[in-house]
């Protein structure tokens, strides 16, 4: 007969706080979008031009089109959420919610813009493009 695995209460209460930890941490980064979207879809749109992972032929519809991602992610609900990140989630071991959101937003609908001519680099490369300036803003 197989043994029932019975996790002790010290492992129990260990991982209940690592998840809450975990989950506090995203409700406060999707929180501190309000406070700073307009600066930081600016500024991701001119590090992903700068660093020549988009190529547009407007940098404003560009940062218009991030800055919307950023409105639909502030007040998207976690199934909305974790589906379009999670053909990402590998990208990184731990990855910053708001970064893995508009790195799946980048990749996937940002190519069928119109002002958008072409996106280049590896998922990693464009992750680490938008992380450097999402953590500027969001710890």
């Amino acid at each position: 007969m197989a043994k029932v695995f019975r996790p002790s209460t010290r492992e129990s209460s260990i991982l209940s706080k690592i998840e809450s930890s975990k989950e506090y941490h995203r409700r406060k980064a999707l929180g501190a979008i309000r406070d700073c979207a307009e600066p930081l879809a600016n500024a991701v749109a001119m590090k992903l031009v700068e660093n020549d992972l988009v190529e547009t032929t407007d940098k404003n519809q560009l940062q218009e089109q991030i800055l919307t991602s950023l409105e639909t992610l502030s007040i998207a609900d976690d199934f909305d959420i974790d589906y379009l990140s999670a053909p990402f989630r590998q990208v990184v071991p731990q990855p910053h919610v708001v970064s893995l959101y508009l790195t799946a937003f980048v990749i996937e609908k940002l190519i069928h813009h119109k002002a958008v001519v072409d996106i280049y680099g590896s998922d990693e490369e464009i992750y680490a493009c938008i992380n450097r300036q999402v953590t500027k803003y969001i710890p």
